[in-house]
């Protein structure tokens, strides 16, 4: 661990040694903070907290990296997710806990601890983090009492994100509801002592001053857009949503099949490279909507050859009731296997060897099965898939995914729905949501309808590393591709954020 903190520490750059030796006298004078370190994608955060990580372990000294999503989870050393590591319930209000208790492993563990880290923080809503600030203080008080009254009980902890990126997901909330829901809008914002990481990491990644000059643009553009200062056209208030125009060199014109010709030019020469893993880890198609991601992703199907098999779900409904016959016969087997929703795999699961893949479920984070790792499938069996992941810090590990039960935990139906199939779907193609916390050679942005939630297009257009990666494809409504789309930013969001234009 030495060496490759040694290593990483002579690659940090001046903004975040700064950050670095803050974080680091903090811990060593036991003062106890909340440090955010806000920048863009490329800026480096994962690198420093990988630094970070190297430097106290390697004094024997405990950290925990915990990310919002299994994505940014992954790319941690020992990396977990925070719902997973503090124990968070799925559903919070302002007076929830989260599930640690005096005496346990966890609560003992935390008591040692002398740096938490969280990745991605602005994804998650505000009541998160006061739910765990709660239970740590509570936790902490066991060694003194004084730590009750301090943010998260005296721990360090440091925050990173974008709020650029898209904000907490509340269905049917207003814009104002989301905007109230972010970290930066909880008492504990008083708290933080926010850096800003304004070096893009990418920006002398190109063999001359041209290419240089060519990627400073494309992240001058990128910022603009998540800023909402981009060229608009007839800008709504009242909505957050304003038209913008693509720059020609980022756009995709077609008049025919447009999954197709975006296929073509996210996958070329697609059925050569089709076994090559580092040709597939490197590019995706984004997409706004579930419905879409599956209809890309089914046309991909189809063209790979070899067997196809098809996995069917068993559905069933639990706490039917004292009329418990009556109830189930207004909810028949065939109507419950018609159930479709983005948190669960469809009743229907059809497969190939080697089909890229990504999973559903968090099954075991110290493996690396983390909702969200892709993988591709190695072997089909009756009762199991063998899968390789394909990304991440334990790329070309093999693992058997099992059949699992899902239970929907926030749904408007009377009943509880409950589906056991293999928690995977097929993943050429995924949503924009999804995508947050990765980085990508080439990205196809797919836009048959406007985008219609804060940072959907920035999110998409920050993932790819380098500007020719992006390819983007707007239908109009006339069916013929245009360069106009919605772009979606609640910019009260930023009133009392530092700006980190460059």
């Amino acid at each position: 661990m030495k060496r490759i903190h040694t290593r990483n520490h002579s690659l940090l750059n001046d903004e975040q040694k700064i950050v670095y030796d803050s974080i680091l006298d903090n811990i060593n004078q036991k003062k106890g903070g909340v440090f955010f370190v806000y920048g863009t994608g490329g800026c480096g955060k994962t690198f420093l907290w990988q630094t970070l990580c190297y430097r106290l372990r390697s004094e024997h000294k405990i950290v925990l990296p915990v990310a919002s999503c299994g994505i940014a989870a992954v790319l941690l050393p020992g990396g977990r997710t925070a719902h997973s590591r503090f124990h968070i319930p799925l559903k919070l209000d302002e007076n929830y806990s989260v599930g640690l208790r005096h005496g346990t492993d966890i609560s003992e563990l935390l008591q040692r601890t002398d740096l938490i880290i969280w990745d991605e923080a602005p994804m998650q809503h505000r009541h998160t983090f006061e739910c765990v600030d709660r239970s740590l203080r509570d936790i902490m008080s066991a060694i003194d009492k004084s730590r009750a009254k301090k943010p998260f009980g005296g721990i360090t902890i440091i925050f990173g994100g974008d709020f650029r990126q898209i904000l907490p997901v509340i269905p049917e909330a207003s814009r104002a509801e989301v905007v109230c829901s972010t970290f930066n809008k909880s008492k504990l914002w008083e708290s933080c002592e926010v850096f800003l990481l304004k070096q893009n990491m990418w920006l002398n990644a190109g063999n001359n001053d041209l290419e240089n000059k060519t990627i400073a643009d494309f992240s001058k553009w990128q910022l603009a857009v998540g800023d909402g200062k981009e060229t608009n056209i007839s800008p709504s208030p009242d909505t957050g949503e304003m038209l913008i125009k693509i720059p020609d060199q980022y756009i995709i014109h077609t008049s025919g099949d447009p999954i197709q010709k975006l296929f073509e030019v996210t996958y070329p020469d697609f059925i050569q490279n089709i076994s090559s893993h580092e040709y597939l880890r490197s590019r995706a198609i984004l997409t706004p909507t579930n419905i879409v991601v599956d209809e890309i992703n089914t046309t991909i199907l189809e063209k790979i050859l070899g067997m196809v098999y098809t996995y069917l779900s068993q559905d069933s409904i639990d706490d039917a009731g004292d009329d418990d016959n009556d109830f189930r016969s207004a909810f028949p087997v065939e109507y419950l296997n018609s159930i479709n929703m983005p948190c669960i795999p469809k009743h229907e699961l059809k497969l190939k060897v080697g089909v890229v893949v990504m999973l559903m479920r968090n099954l075991n984070q110290i493996m690396g099965l983390y909702n969200g790792t892709r993988m591709i499938v190695k072997s089909c069996r009756k009762n199991s898939i063998e899968c390789e992941i394909l990304c991440g810090s334990h790329v070309g590990t093999k693992h058997l995914i099992p059949r699992i039960e899902m239970i929907p935990s926030d749904t408007n139906w009377p009943f509880e729905f409950k589906r056991v199939q293999f928690p995977i779907q097929i993943c050429y193609a995924m949503t924009i949501n999804k995508s947050q916390g990765q980085s990508l050679d080439t990205v196809g942005l797919y836009l048959p309808k406007a985008a219609f939630s804060n940072g959907h297009i920035y999110v998409a257009i920050s993932r790819v590393t380098r500007p020719e990666g992006l390819h983007i494809l707007i239908d109009s409504c006339d069916g013929i591709s245009t360069n106009i789309t919605n772009n979606v930013v609640f910019e009260e969001v930023f009133y009392n954020l530092p700006s980190v234009d460059n």
